[in-house]
C-alpha cells in the first residue's frame, strides 16, 4: 500500500509541476503584452528548479531559463544597435525566436516529453 501511496503522490506532483511549466510559458508568452510578467516567470523557473529535477520537465525549466537570458541579451544589444537603426531587425529576430521556443517548447510539454536544444538555441 506505501508504493501504491508513492506513486500516486509522484504522479500527482508531476502533474502539479507540469501545470506550473504551462503557467510559466504562459506568462513568458504574456510578456510580449505585459512585459513585466516574464520576471514573474524566471523568478518561478529558480524557485521551483529543484522541484523538477530528474524529471522531463526538468529540460523545459532550462529551456525558458535559457530562452529569458538569451533574449534579454539580445534585446539589449537591438536597443543599443538602434543607434545605427539596424536594432529593429535585431528586435525582431529575438521576437520570432522567443515565440519559436515557446511554441516548440508548448509542443514538447504536451506530448509529455523533453526538449532538446541543439545548436543556436533551436531544437535538435
Amino acid at each position: 500500500m506505501t508504493d501504491l501511496t508513492t506513486a500516486e503522490t509522484t504522479d500527482e506532483r508531476l502533474r502539479s509541476n507540469k501545470t506550473l511549466t504551462w503557467i510559466i510559458y504562459g506568462l513568458y508568452a504574456a510578456s510580449f503584452i505585459v512585459g513585466f510578467t516574464s520576471i514573474a516567470a524566471i523568478i518561478m523557473n529558480y524557485v521551483k528548479r529543484g522541484d523538477v529535477a530528474g524529471t522531463y520537465l526538468e529540460s523545459h525549466f532550462t529551456w525558458q531559463i535559457r530562452t529569458f537570458w538569451i533574449s534579454l541579451i539580445a534585446a539589449f544589444v537591438g536597443l543599443l544597435l538602434m543607434i545605427v537603426l539596424v536594432g529593429w531587425i535585431v528586435l525582431i529576430a529575438d521576437m520570432v525566436w522567443v515565440i519559436y521556443r515557446l511554441v516548440i517548447g508548448a509542443i514538447r510539454l504536451n506530448e509529455n516529453k523533453p526538449v532538446v536544444e541543439g545548436k543556436y538555441g533551436l531544437e535538435a
